[in-house]
């Protein structure tokens, strides 16, 4: 597979929240979270967020075609505080995702683990013998009046690599405009990948605050 080459962004990084110590961004969809090797990947979030915030460092990432918040460190000994949040699973996220076709349940788990599918790169795929545990909740919150999507609420338990784009086209439900995990109808029904990182909750390192940031999903 040939290496993938980003088309340029225009979207903006929306900065929800800021002090000294952090900041919380929008990330549009259709930007890298970290610039790729090759130098025509050069625009990421870290790229743009440096050029303002020199020591700015990513805690996560989002998938290129992923929208929503990301919680950024602005210095090594914040970023080593809300790293061990995310090692000790204490941060708790929710994704906005439009799916398709109708999902019968009103919520449910997704309980299946996720390898590297060596001969597909970059997929990942359901592996019973050589998966990590992958836990997804969902629930339902509307649905398409002519049985065409389902909008849901994701809350992942673990943070696989796809794991909401596998665990959707797993269920039979493939998230609208993934180009990775589809079926013939499903990556046609939108031009992006209508995933949205909606909420995050954390304790701040400094202040020892609970936080819950939310944005809106746009779709």
């Amino acid at each position: 597979m040939s290496e993938f080459i980003a088309p340029p962004c225009h979207g903006v990084i929306e900065v929800l929240y800021q002090d000294e110590h952090i900041l919380l961004i929008n990330k549009p969809s259709g930007l890298l979270s970290l610039s790729g090797k090759n130098p025509l990947n050069k625009d990421s979030v870290h790229y743009r967020l440096v050029q303002d915030y020199p020591s700015a460092t990513l805690l996560h990432r989002l998938d290129f075609g992923t929208s929503g918040i990301m919680l950024v460190a602005l210095n090594k000994h914040v970023n080593g505080l809300l790293t061990q949040q995310f090692q000790q699973r204490t941060i708790t996220k929710t994704y906005t995702a439009m799916l398709q076709g109708l999902v019968a349940d009103n919520e449910g788990v997704i309980d299946l683990p996720i390898a590297k599918d060596v001969d597909n790169f970059p997929l990942m795929k359901i592996c019973h013998n050589t998966g990590k545990p992958a836990y997804s909740q969902y629930q339902v919150i509307d649905r398409h009046p002519k049985g065409e999507s389902t909008k849901v609420i994701f809350t992942p338990v673990t943070g696989r690599t796809h794991q909401l784009r596998i665990h959707s086209l797993s269920m039979g439900h493939p998230i609208l405009g993934c180009d990775l995990y589809r079926n013939e109808q499903s990556q046609q029904m939108s031009s992006r990948l209508l995933l949205h990182a909606t909420t995050l909750e954390f304790i701040h390192p400094v202040t020892n605050t609970k936080m819950k940031c939310i944005c809106t999903s746009p779709f």
